[in-house]
C-alpha cells in the first residue's frame, strides 16, 4: 500500500478520537537548539483530513489492526474494514514533511493494539523519541497510551510527549464490561494514577526530568449504553478530582457497520454531547456539583432545550433576582448569561460605582437571558417569574456539527 493510501485510511480512522487538544503545553522553541519546530502552548485541536486541508495537528493511527473486539469500535477485531499499518519511520517522515510544509504544529498519535500492549506502546514511544532526539522536533506531541502497557513504557512516553491520554471508553464499569469485556477498568485507573504521580513529581522537583507537561486527558463514549447524563458527569467529576485530568472529552456514539445487537440502532442527539460539555464547564469553573446539574430526583438526563445553568436557575427561582451590587462572586457565577470574564468586570466596576442596567448593555451581556435574574440600581424584575415564559425566551438549542462535518 502506498504511503498516501495509508495516510488517507489511518487519518480517517483517527477521526473518532476527540481528545486532541493541546492546551496547556509547555512553551518550547527549537531555534535556540538548532532543531526544528516550536510550541507556544496555545490551544490547537484540529486534525489532518484526507482531502488535503492544512490543519494544525497530524492526527493519525499507527495502525487500525486491533486484537480487541470492543463492540462500539469500527476497528474492532471482527470488523470488516480495510486495514493498514504505518512503520515508525513513516510516521516520523510524515510528521516532519508536514511540518516543513507548514501544515501542522504537532502530532496526535493513537493506535489499535497489535501483538500486545507493550509491543504497540513501544512503537508509539519510539516515534516520539525519534522526533525529539533524531529530528530535534520541538513541536507538540500527544500520545494516546495503552493502560495495560508496562509502567516503564508509560514513563518513557511521558518523557517525550507533551500530553498523554488514556480513554476510559465508557461512563460506567458495567457499560465497559458489557461492550468491551476484554478491557479492565482497574487497569485504566491504575495507569492514570501512575501518570498523575509522575506529572506531580516532575512539577514538584525543578531538576526532575520533564513528564507530560500538558498533563493527561481522557475520552468516553456517550449513548452506546444506558448510562444517564448524571452517570457521565459523576464519572467525569471523579476523574478530575482523583487524577487531576486536564480534560474529559465526550464523544457521541456513532452507529457502525455490522454492529452488535447490544448497541443502539440510532445515535444520541448531538446536542446531548453539547449539553454535557456545558455541564462539565459548570462543574470545573462555576462551582456547580453533579447533584445540582442533574438532581437525583430527576431522570438523570440534562434538558436538551436549554443550557444546564438556565435549567438550574429555573428550578431555583427563590434564589433570584441576584443583586449585582452586593452578591458575592460565587452567586454571580450562577446567574444565567454571566460568564467568568463578565463577573470579573462587574466586581471591578463595583469598587468604583453602583452597577446600572446600561452597564450590562455596554458589557454586551445577553439581556434577554440575564435581565429576569438580576437586580441593579435601576432595574428590579418581579421576584416570581413564569418559568414557562422564561423557557420560551431561551435561545434555540445550538446546532452542532457531527464528527464528520454533516
Amino acid at each position: 500500500m502506498k504511503l498516501s493510501e495509508k495516510l488517507a485510511l489511518l487519518a480517517d480512522a483517527a477521526k473518532y478520537d476527540a481528545s486532541c487538544s493541546s492546551s496547556g503545553g509547555q512553551k518550547r522553541d527549537a531555534r535556540a537548539s538548532g532543531g526544528i519546530g516550536s510550541n507556544e502552548g496555545m490551544g490547537i485541536c484540529h486534525a489532518y483530513a484526507p482531502d488535503g486541508r492544512c490543519i494544525s495537528l497530524l492526527k493519525i493511527l499507527l495502525t487500525n489492526f486491533c486484537v480487541y473486539d470492543c463492540a462500539y469500535c469500527i476497528n474492532r477485531r471482527s470488523s470488516n474494514v480495510r486495514r493498514a499499518r504505518f512503520t515508525v519511520e513513516e510516521v516520523v517522515q510524515l510528521t516532519m514533511d508536514f511540518y516543513r510544509r507548514n501544515y501542522i504544529e504537532g502530532l496526535f498519535l493513537s493506535s489499535g493494539i497489535i501483538r500486545s500492549s507493550d509491543y504497540t506502546m513501544e512503537m508509539l514511544v519510539e516515534v516520539a523519541r525519534r522526533l525529539r532526539q533524531d529530528e530535534r522536533f520541538g513541536g507538540y506531541i500527544h500520545l494516546k497510551t495503552i493502560p495495560d502497557a508496562s509502567p516503564e513504557l508509560l514513563a518513557a512516553a511521558g518523557r517525550w510527549a507533551d500530553r498523554l491520554s488514556i480513554n476510559v471508553e465508557m461512563p460506567t464499569e458495567g457499560g465497559l464490561k458489557a461492550l468491551a469485556p476484554e478491557k479492565d477498568q482497574r487497569d485504566i485507573r491504575r495507569a492514570m494514577g501512575r501518570m498523575r504521580l509522575n506529572i506531580e513529581e516532575a512539577k514538584a522537583e525543578k531538576k526532575a526530568p520533564r513528564f507530560a507537561p500538558a498533563g493527561q486527558s481522557t475520552q468516553m463514549i456517550v449513548g452506546a449504553d444506558d448510562a444517564s447524563d448524571r452517570d457521565v458527569l459523576t464519572t467525569s467529576g471523579n476523574l478530575y478530582s482523583n487524577y487531576r485530568l486536564k480534560r474529559v472529552y465526550f464523544s457521541a456514539f456513532s452507529p457502525i457497520p455490522d454492529a452488535s445487537r447490544a448497541l443502539p440502532l440510532r445515535p444520541p442527539p448531538l446536542v446531548r454531547e453539547h449539553r454535557l460539555y456545558q455541564a462539565d464547564w459548570l462543574m470545573r469553573f462555576y462551582g456547580f456539583d453533579v447533584a445540582e446539574i442533574a438532581p437525583p430526583d430527576a431522570s438523570g438526563m440534562l434538558d436538551l432545550d436549554i443550557d444546564p445553568k438556565l435549567a438550574w436557575a429555573l428550578r431555583h427561582r427563590e434564589q433570584f433576582p441576584v443583586d449585582l451590587n452586593t452578591a458575592p462572586r460565587e452567586t454571580l457565577l450562577r446567574v444565567p448569561g454571566l460568564g467568568v470574564t463578565t463577573v470579573k468586570k462587574l466586581l471591578a466596576m463595583r469598587r468604583h460605582r453602583r452597577v446600572r442596567y446600561d452597564d450590562l448593555v455596554k458589557l454586551r451581556v445577553p439581556m434577554r437571558k440575564v435581565a429576569p435574574f438580576v437586580a441593579t440600581l435601576d432595574h428590579r424584575p418581579r421576584a416570581e417569574g413564569e418559568t414557562s415564559a422564561l423557557r420560551a425566551t431561551a435561545s434555540e438549542p445550538p446546532r452542532q456539527a457531527d464528527l464528520f462535518g454533516h
